[in-house]
């Protein structure tokens, strides 16, 4: 799992769990309120219908209850549209009982059956004990919405209790504000969350970005390529940043070292033996005069490759020092492909190897002048190397998707399997089919080095159905 992904897990389950918790209590408290708001309006009337009983409340504690009884039918009669925001109301749904002193029924709207009977409930115990009587009971004990709420008031006369009046109230239009609000509530906080889960995500990216171009670029120099360290915001991931270009440094120029002294020893120990022979055989006095001009030919030929292969060692180990390009110019490759055909003409004629070019005209790039002819010459010396006598070199030139493509081609015996991987390594090289001979194998290090310093690529392939090798040398047009 990424580092972005782990962050945005561990909030998104932080904000949830907050979220369960949170819900719970925010949910209680919100029904809680809602039962107060829907209580506190019950008060006010009781005491009111409590001063209103009072007068219809005789001596002996009985109550004409002929008002009460027109007022409440006439008030469940009506016929009236209430919009309170998104509910609307269409009938009364408030119902009044009133009791005397012994807690006997003496009037209900809702129930008139019970007219006498004794009512021993927590709204009028406590309220003829001198406490406020309120209570919720439900009609139906299996349905948690069918509670109804009274609230309970003393009628007085003369100072003295006579009664309770008490008002019921259903609370499931209460619950109905109280469901409306939990929706809106989860739907809202749900869409906070997911606002800050996204959120999180966008900033878990940006600020995991620079890991990311890091991992880019030490991925890109494993793989052998030059990149140039990442351009970090922050004083952290520049020093970051920084650190890993001094790793590289000191890890490659490490290797660098290890790996030539290795192979520079090894190219070296043949030709340096070649002359130590020949200069030992050239110490006998009574050698013959053809045979010491031969060693002495042996001499000069080997001292010509050592001096060569330093050459060469010398120019690829300033190349691959180089993390970019010192300065640059607009090149006209078009013209260098030109001049490196010229240069070759006297060799094919000699090899007698054929040629063909098609170059496209004013085809131009950002890059250094020398460094990209030597790298094409170097292309085109590997494919004369290998062609047979009376063999066809192509040499082409085109741009496709914003890339130029140097082409050569050869009708030589192609790469084998196990050195398609190994063809642009440092000293690695194949034998020449005429001279069964191997060359110093830098020259298609030294393009694959320029290739990079110019944010191109270099390709060597088998040409499709027939014999030959195919090199692709592309960069990026001006």
């Amino acid at each position: 799992m990424s580092l972005t992904s782990k962050l945005l897990f561990g909030f998104a389950l932080i904000s949830a769990i907050g979220f369960w918790l949170m819900m719970d209590q925010v949910l209680e408290r919100v029904e809680r309120q809602y039962l107060e708001a829907a209580e506190e309006p019950m008060v006010d009337i009781a005491h009111v219908l409590a001063e209103m009983l009072a007068r219809d409340m005789k001596a002996d504690g009985t109550l004409d209850s002929t008002p009460m009884k027109a007022a409440m039918e006439g008030a469940k009669n009506r016929q009236f549209e209430a919009r309170i925001y998104s509910f609307l109301k269409t009938r009364v749904d408030m119902d009044v009982y009133a009791t005397d002193a012994r807690g006997v029924v003496l009037f209900d709207s809702l129930h008139p059956e019970t007219v006498g009977e004794k009512r021993a409930k927590r709204d009028v115990v406590l309220t003829l004990n001198g406490f406020y009587g309120a209570r919720s009971s439900r009609e139906d004990e299996n349905d948690v919405n069918s509670s109804v709420m009274y609230s309970a008031a003393p009628i007085r006369v003369d100072g003295k209790v006579v009664g309770v009046v008490s008002v019921a109230k259903p609370q499931r239009s209460v619950f109905k504000f109280r469901d409306e609000t939990r929706a809106w509530l989860k739907r809202t906080i749900g869409s906070l969350i997911l606002c800050m889960v996204m959120g999180s995500f966008l900033l878990a990216r940006w600020t995991t970005r620079p890991i990311r171009r890091l991992t880019d670029y030490a991925q890109a120099v494993t793989a052998g390529e030059r990149p140039a360290v990442p351009a970090l915001h922050g004083s952290e991931m520049k020093t970051l940043g920084g650190a890993f270009e001094t790793m590289r440094d000191v890890l490659e120029n490490r290797e660098y070292v290890e790996h030539y002294v290795q192979t520079m020893t090894h190219e070296l120990k043949s030709p340096v033996a070649a002359i130590r022979g020949a200069a030992e055989l050239l110490q006998e006095g009574t050698m013959p005069e053809e045979q010491r001009r031969k060693f002495l030919r042996n001499i000069h030929g080997e001292s010509l490759r050592l001096q060569d292969l330093l050459d060469r060692l010398l120019a690829l180990a300033g190349l691959e020092k180089k993390k970019a390009l010192d300065e640059t110019a607009i090149v006209n490759l078009s013209a260098i492909c030109r001049e490196v055909c010229e240069h070759f003409e006297p060799m094919l004629v000699q090899n007698r190897l054929r040629l063909d070019h098609w170059i496209q005209d004013d085809v131009e790039v950002r890059g250094d002048t020398f460094l990209l002819h030597t790298a094409l010459i170097n292309l085109v010396q590997n494919a004369v190397d290998f062609s047979p006598e009376g063999g066809l070199i192509s040499i082409g030139l085109k741009v496709v998707d914003e890339r130029a493509c140097f082409i050569v081609e050869d009708d030589g015996p192609g790469l084998p399997d196990y050195a398609k991987k190994r063809v642009f390594e440092r000293f690695y090289s194949l034998p020449r089919p005429q001279t069964g001979r191997k060359s110093s194998g830098l020259g298609l290090c030294f393009v694959k080095e320029a290739a990079l310093l110019h944010r191109g690529k270099v390709e060597l392939e088998n040409r499709d159905g027939t014999r030959g090798a195919r090199a692709v040398f592309s960069l990026p047009v001006r």
